[in-house]
């Protein structure tokens, strides 16, 4: 996605989408904060259990205590994708004596393992409440923290064991949901595919219980909400949902190719004459992408420019996924703030869909293209059954898509098409980033997207440009001052 909405709006996150932050920036501290505020009560937790009171069981001691260490372990994790290494601070660490001593010199993948280990042999299968963290939610994401390390044999293991017996917190088991676009709705909150799934609420007297960090993303001047127009999907994004007469993906890169651009409305008022494009297309697109022309949920047409901010900033399209419907005002949507923005829909950290396709990369590095492609075709398939529909019930663009019907016996290319899927499939929902960097693809992709994006969105992005020390965020400085360069490393680069 680009920032988007207006340069003037949020102008301490203009920098980000440029890769020109430095250790000073403004926003560089925000995630540090957050991160080691949820680790500090996760440890406040632990803590309180040595000292418990006679009513709390053992059962009591080892369920809560998972739960806090996988609530650890997320949050380690976050702070090991986004900084590299950072401080270790367990409950073991007394906070008022020599926490300023403790160094980012150490290896957080070895802990946050332990964490989830942890987690995934004293969490039950179905708690005792609906959306609470399971075993099996645990067992996905250390089977994903296996996967950033390239242990493939272990995450092998664990994506087996989930795929094959996993439940929700519900106790359904692991599906995907029938039509893509139903997995946003707030009346199907915590469904076949929810495999660890953080939960909201709207009109519970307070927004922070919703969903505060989506209110800014909303369509801006009409439509749900009507502010504030960030978060806007990137042409390279959209064009990436371009099909070939097969209804398969481009994998060799050429949607970005002038012939298979996605046609958008771009420089084009809402008053004037438009015609959507009219080639072969997932439908993913449009259950991810608002479009000019096509339906925006149960709100009608996306108008086009009426309803984005700053075309030149942003470009010409919105995001669609956890939008509230009209439909769910006052039920998934709070309005009882200062933009209607706030949502009850549940967010999806990890969906059964990704776990297929973090599966099907696993089968890929082993050699087993044949169990890759079935996870891959079991995605697609759900895809296939998923057109978005106008309001006479006809398809709203020209769907094609297919399944890869021919055996894989090149590893590179089955390797290209689990990569690309997830791309289609998980798309605005913040794995892509991350995944370019582990797979170290990060300076081609970004240098594509710099090429086109940057061509049209002129002022945003003109001269900016991807370099290998981004794929770290640096270490905020004012944590560095504390304590000195020498106990708190800054990342290269910086």
């Amino acid at each position: 996605a680009n920032k988007g909405t207006d340069p003037g709006d949020f102008s301490t996150i203009n920098p980000i989408q440029r890769f020109e932050i430095n250790a000073a920036s403004g926003e560089v501290g925000s995630k540090w904060n957050v991160a080691y505020e949820g680790i500090a009560r996760s440890n406040n937790v632990l803590r309180l259990m040595a000292s418990k009171g006679p009513d709390v069981t053992d059962a009591d001691v080892a369920r809560i205590s998972a739960q806090a260490r996988f609530l650890r372990a997320h949050y380690y994790f976050e702070l090991k994708r986004d900084y590299g290494n950072t401080p270790y601070v367990d409950e073991t660490v007394d906070y008022g004596s020599g926490l300023e001593e403790i160094s980012n010199n150490q290896d957080l993948y070895p802990f946050i393992e332990a964490d989830l280990q942890f987690a995934a042999a004293n969490l039950p299968a179905v708690p005792s409440q609906v959306g609470r963290i399971n075993s099996w939610g645990a067992k996905a994401l250390l089977a994903k923290v296996y996967l950033y390390q390239k242990k493939y044999p272990e995450a092998k293991t664990l994506f087996d064991d989930v795929i094959a017996n996993g439940v929700t917190s519900r106790g359904d088991k692991y599906d995907l949901v029938e039509n893509y676009g139903e997995m946003f709705r707030g009346e199907n909150d915590n469904h076949k595919e929810s495999v660890w799934v953080y939960q909201a609420a709207a009109n519970t007297g307070s927004v922070n219980n919703a969903n505060p960090e989506f209110d800014l993303n909303f369509p801006y001047n009409g439509g749900p909400a009507g502010c504030c127009g960030f978060f806007q999907p990137s042409f390279t994004f959209v064009n990436s949902f371009r099909t070939n007469a097969n209804g398969l993906p481009l994998l060799d890169g050429s949607y970005n190719a002038a012939p298979n651009r996605v046609k958008n409305d771009q420089n084009i008022g809402s008053d004037a004459p438009f015609v959507p494009d009219a080639g072969n297309l997932d439908p993913r697109l449009d259950h991810t992408v608002g479009r000019r022309d096509l339906p925006y949920l149960d709100w009608g047409k996306h108008p086009g420019a009426a309803w984005i901010r700053n075309q030149p900033n942003g470009g010409p399209y919105a995001p669609k996924k956890y939008i509230y419907e009209k439909a769910e005002i006052g039920s998934f949507q709070d309005g009882s703030s200062w933009t209607a923005g706030y949502t009850g829909m549940n967010f999806m950290m990890i969906r059964f869909a990704d776990v297929l396709l973090m599966a099907a990369e696993v089968e890929v590095e082993i050699g087993s293209l044949e169990k890759a492609r079935e996870y891959v075709n079991r995605v697609r398939t759900r895809a296939k059954n998923s057109n978005v529909k106008n309001d006479a019930g006809v398809d709203a663009a020209n769907y094609k898509i297919e399944l890869y019907n021919a055996p894989w016996t090149d590893k590179a290319l089955a390797r290209d098409a689990v990569r690309f899927e997830r791309k289609l499939e998980l798309g605005m929902e913040g794995h892509r980033f991350y995944d370019l960097v582990r797979w170290d693809t990060v300076q081609a992709e970004m240098d594509a997207y710099f090429a086109l994006d940057g061509s049209i969105l002129i002022a945003a992005l003109g001269s900016a440009k991807f370099t290998e020390k981004y794929k770290l965020v640096p270490i905020p400085q004012d944590q560095i001052d504390l304590v000195g360069p020498d106990i708190l490393i800054q990342n290269p680069g910086f």
